[in-house]
C-alpha cells in the first residue's frame, strides 16, 4: 500500500460519515461476536466463518475478501504474527494472543477495526499488558485526532504511551490510513511522529488509527504466503484499530456498537 504526494484527502459530509458509522457498527458487532468466540480449540477458519455470517447477515459486504486477492473475510494474526494472518485450520491454543482485523462495506463506504484477544481466562500478565498498552496508545491517538492538530500529534500521542510503558517496539513498516469509499486511502497515519508536524487535520477527514506493538524488536518480515507479517525475533505483537471521524465536536469513533 503506497501513497503518492498527489493523492488528496477525501473530505466526508456529515451524511457520508453517518453511512460510515453504519459500516463501522457492522464491524464492531462482528468483532464483539468474535471476541467471545476466541477460545482454545477453535480454528481461525471457524472464526472467519463466524465473521462472514455476521457481515453478510447485517446486509454488508466484507472489505477484505478478494482485496488484492486476499482469500478471507478477516485477518487472524496469532502471537508473533503482527498483521494479515490468513485464517486456516490452525487451532487457537490456551494463552494465545489473537489479533483480529475486520472491515465491512455499506452503500460503498468502509469501516475498519481490529482487536487483540487472549484465549485464556487467566492470561499471562506480560501478554495482557502488551494488549493493554497497544489499546491505550490507540485511545491516546484518537484523543489527538482534533481539527487543527497535525498528523504528527496523533503519532506522537501513540508513541508516547508505548515508549512510556516499557521495552516495546512500534512497527513502522505498517501504518494507519485514510478510509472512506476505499479501505486504504491517503493520508498515511503513522504510529510515531513529532507533535505539531505533518498534514493538518480537518473536519470531515476519516482515519483508521491502528498501532501495532511488539515485545522487543519492531522489525518484521512477510512470510511465503505473501500476506502474514511476523516479528523477526519471534516475540509477540498486538494490534488494535478504530475508524475515527474528525468532526466539529471532536473525534468520533465510528467502529463501535452504539447500543452499548
Amino acid at each position: 500500500m503506497g501513497f503518492r504526494k498527489k493523492d488528496r484527502v477525501q473530505i466526508k459530509s456529515p451524511q457520508q460519515i453517518e453511512l460510515m458509522r453504519i459500516a463501522g457498527k457492522v464491524v464492531a458487532d462482528t468483532l464483539q461476536t468474535l471476541s467471545v468466540s476466541v477460545t482454545p480449540g477453535i480454528t481461525t477458519k471457524e472464526l472467519d466463518a463466524i465473521a462472514r455470517e455476521c457481515i453478510y447477515g447485517a446486509g454488508a459486504t466484507p472489505s477484505f475478501l478478494g482485496y488484492y486477492g486476499y482469500p478471507a473475510v478477516i485477518c487472524t494474526s496469532i502471537n508473533e504474527e503482527v498483521v494479515h494472518g490468513i485464517p486456516s485450520d490452525r487451532v487457537v491454543n490456551e494463552g494465545d494472543l489473537v489479533s483480529i482485523d475486520c472491515g465491512a462495506i455499506v452503500e460503498g463506504w468502509h469501516g475498519d477495526a481490529a482487536i487483540s484477544v487472549i484465549a485464556s481466562t487467566n492470561p499471562q500478565p506480560s501478554i495482557q499488558k502488551l494488549s493493554d498498552v497497544t489499546r491505550a496508545s490507540l485511545a491516546a491517538g484518537i484523543e489527538a485526532a482534533v481539527a487543527g492538530n497535525r498528523m504528527g500529534d496523533i503519532g506522537s500521542a501513540i508513541q508516547a504511551v508505548i515508549r512510556g510503558a516499557g521495552n516495546y517496539g512500534i512497527v513502522e513498516d505498517y501504518v494507519g490510513h485514510g478510509i472512506g469509499t476505499e479501505m486504504h486511502m491517503y493520508p498515511p497515519v503513522p504510529n510515531y511522529g513529532h507533535a505539531g508536524q505533518g498534514l493538518e487535520l480537518q473536519v470531515g477527514m476519516v482515519l483508521a488509527l491502528e498501532p501495532m506493538v511488539t515485545i522487543g524488536s519492531p522489525e518484521v518480515i512477510t512470510l511465503a504466503d505473501d500476506w502474514t507479517v511476523v516479528t523477526t525475533d519471534g516475540n509477540w505483537a498486538s494490534h488494535w484499530e478504530h475508524t475515527v471521524a474528525i468532526t466539529e465536536s471532536g473525534p468520533q469513533i465510528l467502529t463501535i456498537n452504539t447500543n452499548n
